[in-house]
């Protein structure tokens, strides 16, 4: 760890003030005298809310803080809701590396004949630049085809500084847990572990490639929901582990409402298929986008009646097994139907909660937190305040943090956001309730039964000629069986009746001596 760089954290975290989130009456007295030895390094910014200047100190420490606050800001079961709202405005404010260097980086991952070769009108001057990559277009000729592509190369030596700044981010965190009141329940070492793992699975755009593939397949294979969400080619063959390359889109931010407005896009629709992406990723493919800000989707509005969604920068995914996907369905159904008695069974079934949990008392605190909620459009509740209200209501409870559930929760944190801003109006209730009810049908109806056949066909199909053998052992091992259990049982018989011979031996031995010793008295 660089000892200049843990000092300008150190500086940028007094100069903003931060040492107030310390509780001063618990801390010991050798830490109040190296802040009292640190005097020059004073807060700067008296005048700004404590929140905001939170938010600052995070902007001006570079790229791995800004990617941690978009993180955190997602937490909202752990933020007080003025944090939270700060670190929600958190953007790349990254200025852009050398395009020189940028294009080196490229070709030794491509290889200079191949990028003469195919890649074409390259531009030095980045059409993005993020927190961890940036992004420059350029021309693919393949099979005498020009396709207009953009490339993805990481920052250089941006691995080296997000592990120096995690160990910095670690040291606080421990130091948080200790002498924050509210430490245990902040949880800060838990977070930081969390986005270690979520930033350096974004440091191998391999990995952020075949995602994408997976996902592009999803939803092009003719299924019902294909054509509510479009994700760009990806040129598997020219990706690396430091390089993307992938087809370049023309979608309009899903931000810019005033330009959706101006093309008369049904917003209606385009939120309620916002809907549809997520649980049709979640529930039908166990595999979706966990990253879906607004910065990360885009709308082809080209008909405007008919609008398409368009997810990039598939870094972060989540997946569910069968059993969280069925509990979940099941939960959310439930809570749509107000049924609070079967959530509460549902949370004590899957030891979500303890087992010794009073159903009839966790019922009741659901239905406080929920019911207030039912027959509201988006624009009057607040999905995530929900969420945490829920989370607080399950602590109480003892409810176990459900890891696989982290990434679920940040992502409809994004889906409300982007339903808000598009179509205030939208029932959310009401436009997933539909697709989860015939969900949880099609995995335990009839027609269930039918598909976990059809799916076996081929095993059976494999087994089949295998099975006059199996039948010819499973009786034969049966008769061995048979015979090997009647011969122990037979020599259990004769240990038992070996036994009750020394017995009534032992008896009359007893009884012999007993009247020995009568007669000699």
């Amino acid at each position: 760890m660089s000892s200049f760089r843990l000092y300008r954290i150190i500086k940028t975290f007094f100069h903003y003030g931060l040492d107030e989130l310390l509780p001063q009456n618990t801390l010991p007295w050798y830490t109040k005298l190296l802040r009292l030895s640190l005097f020059w390094l004073r807060n700067k910014h008296k005048d700004k809310p404590l929140a905001l200047r939170f938010r600052l100190a995070i902007e001006s420490l570079g790229p791995v803080f800004i990617k941690f606050g978009q993180m955190l800001s997602t937490r909202r079961d752990l933020l007080p809701e003025d944090f939270a709202n700060e670190l929600a405005m958190l953007q790349d404010r990254v200025p852009a590396f050398n395009g020189e260097q940028a294009k080196k980086i490229i070709i030794e991952a491509i290889g200079e004949q191949t990028f003469e070769q195919y890649f074409q009108a390259f531009e030095l001057e980045p059409l993005a630049s993020a927190s961890i990559a940036q992004v420059h277009t350029a021309t693919l000729t393949l099979d005498d085809h020009d396709k207009e592509i953009v490339i993805k190369v990481l920052r250089p030596n941006i691995k080296k500084v997000i592990h120096a700044d995690i160990k910095v981010m670690t040291l606080f965190a421990k130091l948080l847990a200790r002498w924050l009141p509210d430490g245990k329940r902040l949880r800060p070492k838990e977070v930081v572990a969390e986005y270690k793992k979520t930033i350096l699975d974004e440091l191998d755009l391999n990995r952020e490639a075949a995602n994408a593939i997976q996902l592009q397949r999803n939803f092009s294979q003719g299924r019902e929901y294909d054509h509510i969400l479009y994700v760009p080619e990806i040129y598997s063959q020219y990706c690396s582990k430091n390089v993307l390359v992938m087809e370049r889109i023309y979608g309009i931010g899903v931000g810019e409402i005033d330009r959706l407005h101006a093309l008369n896009v049904n917003m209606k629709l385009l939120a309620e298929r916002g809907v549809e992406v997520f649980f049709t990723q979640v529930f039908r493919d166990s595999f979706f986008h966990a990253d879906m800000h607004p910065g990360n989707v885009f709308v082809n509005a080209t008909n405007s009646a008919d609008p398409t969604w368009i997810a990039i920068d598939c870094g972060i995914v989540g997946t569910l097994n069968r059993e969280d996907k069925r509990y979940l369905a099941e939960n959310f159904v439930a809570f749509f139907n107000r049924d609070y008695r079967k959530v509460a069974q549902l949370h004590v079934d899957s030891g979500w909660v303890p087992a010794g949990t009073s159903v009839d008392e966790f019922e009741f605190a659901i239905r406080t937190v929920c019911e207030p909620i039912f027959n509201k459009p988006l624009a009057e509740i607040s999905f995530g305040q929900v969420l945490v209200n829920l989370f607080n209501t399950a602590r109480r409870f003892n409810m176990e943090v459900q890891p696989q559930l982290v990434l679920l929760q940040k992502t409809l944190l994004y889906i409300e956001g982007l339903g808000r801003q598009l179509y205030p109006q939208l029932d959310l209730w009401q436009t997933a309730k539909p697709f989860l009810e015939n969900w949880v049908q099609e995995q335990m109806g009839v027609k269930a039964v039918f598909t976990k056949i059809k799916e076996n066909i081929p095993f059976w199909n494999e087994k089949l000629p295998e099975i006059p053998d199996l039948i010819y052992d499973y009786l034969k091992t049966s008769k061995d069986s048979h015979q090997q259990q009647l011969a122990l049982l037979k020599t259990l018989q004769q240990q038992r009746q070996q036994q009750h011979l020394r017995m009534i031996q032992t008896i009359i031995l007893a009884a012999s001596m007993l009247t020995i010793a009568i007669l000699f008295s």
